[in-house]
């Protein structure tokens, strides 16, 4: 069997540790598009003055790729004159940034591009292109239709979640549709024995180095959910700040009461290992009983990791967990609608499979760098 063989839709998801019982209530997930809104908040605020005009567009059933395509084909401009942070949802009303390197006074050839599925809501000048990752959050209003459950027992969920944070699991859409890049891992890599997958063009060898990565630390974060230290200190652990994801280890006295105050707070986080090389002299990497743990599960992806070293992707770190801001719901006649924001890179799927059994989670995402 390869190393990913369990990693389809049907023997890797739904495999993966959860926090909380496995929920019995079921209820429809984006029923319409409308039933999954997305703004996104930039990590700074437009200048007022540059070369790259910056739109804040409102999409619906619309990719991220969809409409930058429309926004070039209106203007005239190269794709690589179109920036943006993230990609959105296209089953779903989003709001999301978008930059243009577009020339000062030729903003009205934009109008072209609208329609009732894409609007332009607001413009500024900045001087720098959007890039990936460059917004700081998503919010998000998801309306849980049919819910067939108890109501009580989904709050409960709710507070829990709440409380401690939610796994960080890479979702469902960071694999492909229907776990299609997930399983071209296993064809094109794993079968050959780890080497390059020739014929391969940039964009789908970086999938390839998406899915395979978050594979294995979904893996690494599940191990941690099964042994129950997933938001507990171990010893040697990596430790991140929540929001701005800077790592740090505890100082020379160790592990202490206001560190673990902070972690209970969900101010701070254990971290797990997103494979690759590892950086020249990197301090941020796990130790002692941390350290151990982490390489029963990576020993398990030699193939996967000995590939990603060798195309030069570097080792990092992603929080085990994600805090859950600014959560609020209600229940109305339709069913459920829940509020919240999510820092970015984080995926409400993870979120969602804690809470209830739901149709339509992956079918219908783009990738989430």
């Amino acid at each position: 069997m390869s190393e990913l063989s369990a990693g389809t839709q049907a023997r890797y998801w739904s495999k993966l540790a959860r926090l909380l019982e496995p929920p019995a209530g079921t209820a429809r997930l984006k029923a319409t598009a409308e039933d999954f809104q997305v703004t996104e908040e930039l990590g700074f605020a437009p200048s007022g003055a540059g070369e790259h005009l910056c739109i804040e567009v409102e999409k619906t059933d619309l990719t991220t790729t969809q409409a930058a395509s429309r926004l070039t084909g209106a203007t005239g401009l190269k794709r690589t004159d179109v920036g943006y942070a993230g990609m959105k949802d296209r089953r779903a009303r989003t709001r999301q940034w978008f930059s243009l390197r577009l020339p000062a006074g030729e903003e009205t050839r934009l109008q072209s591009a609208e329609d009732e599925k894409l609007r332009i809501l607001q413009s500024r000048r900045n001087h720098r292109k959007i890039r990936i990752g460059s917004h700081r959050a998503n919010r998000f209003v998801i309306t849980l239709r049919d819910f067939r459950g108890g109501r009580d027992d989904m709050e409960h969920r709710l507070r829990k979640l709440a409380r401690m944070g939610v796994p960080n699991y890479f979702g469902p859409q960071r694999f492909g549709r229907q776990f299609g890049n997930l399983e071209s891992v296993e064809r094109r890599i794993l079968a050959q024995g780890g080497d390059d997958a020739a014929g391969m063009s940039g964009n789908e060898r970086s999938l390839l180095y998406s899915a395979a990565r978050a594979a294995v630390f979904n893996q690494a974060l599940s191990e941690r959910l099964d042994r129950g230290d997933w938001n507990r200190y171990v010893s040697g652990d990596v430790l991140s700040l929540d929001g701005s994801g800077r790592l740090f280890l505890p100082g020379e006295e160790g592990w202490d009461d206001e560190l673990q105050n902070r972690l209970d707070a969900l101010d701070i986080h254990i971290t797990g290992p997103l494979p690759g090389a590892a950086p020249a002299q990197s301090k941020y990497e796990t130790r002692g009983q941390a350290a151990d743990i982490e390489i029963a599960v990576l020993r398990q992806k030699t193939v996967i990791i000995d590939w990603l070293k060798r195309e030069g992707l570097q080792a990092g770190r992603r929080p085990l967990r994600f805090a859950l801001r600014d959560l609020d719901w209600n229940w109305t006649d339709s069913g459920l609608i829940l509020r919240f924001m999510l820092a970015r890179g984080c995926y409400a799927t993870s979120l969602l499979r804690e809470l209830c059994i739901t149709d339509g989670i992956e079918q219908e995402t783009e990738l989430e760098p």
